[in-house]
């Protein structure tokens, strides 16, 4: 099977459970594929937008019901918890909106917010506002990537499996990098 078989079969798939979590590779990626016409920029959006809104909307409700005990069992969580809680403080309304923008807050942040005490409605509203903006801005860069290539090679075509695992080894590189940068202080 090739990566186009691959990517026709599972594509949709990827996407969704992909933006239930951290998903910013796969959505990269689909943007990219939808402009090169093997997914449709309309699902992958809107598939990135459902995956999203629901997976911080789950994170929101273990943090709501088990917060506590889940810190308690992943302490490496709670640096990320108390930095969620201090911005939250300062910066409510925006913080849910943008935690999915902020690296290494996008599962602790909606658990920090569901311990907080955020009424559920708010944070329902606020989260479904950030993954609309979330989808289509980074499904857009990928599109956008995807449309320079094209400007810049006319026979894209030839060099789009390269260009695909290009993007993959800048997104996982700068992940690596922004990973390395955050431990060492």
């Amino acid at each position: 099977m090739t990566w186009t078989q691959l990517l026709a079969q599972y594509g949709y798939l990827a996407v969704f459970v992909g933006a239930l979590l951290e998903g910013e590779t796969v959505l990269v990626l689909a943007g990219f594929a939808a402009h090169q016409g093997y997914l449709s920029f309309f699902w992958v959006v809107a598939l990135a937008l459902c995956g999203g809104t629901l997976g911080d909307q789950t994170f929101f409700w273990l943090g709501r019901r088990y917060g506590t005990a889940l810190l308690e069992r992943f302490p490496r969580w709670k640096p990320g918890a108390q930095r969620a809680n201090r911005l939250l403080r300062r910066f409510h309304a925006a913080l849910i909106i943008g935690v999915r923008f902020l690296y290494g807050l996008r599962v602790v942040g909606p658990m920090a917010i569901g311990m907080s005490g955020v009424p559920v409605w708010r944070f329902a509203v606020l989260n479904l506002i950030g993954a609309a903006l979330w989808a289509l801005l980074v499904a857009g860069a990928g599109f956008l990537f995807g449309h320079a290539l094209q400007w810049l090679f006319a026979d894209i075509k030839r060099y789009e499996e390269g260009a695909l695992l290009l993007i993959a080894a800048l997104v996982v590189a700068f992940g690596l990098w922004r990973r390395l940068r955050q431990r060492g202080g």
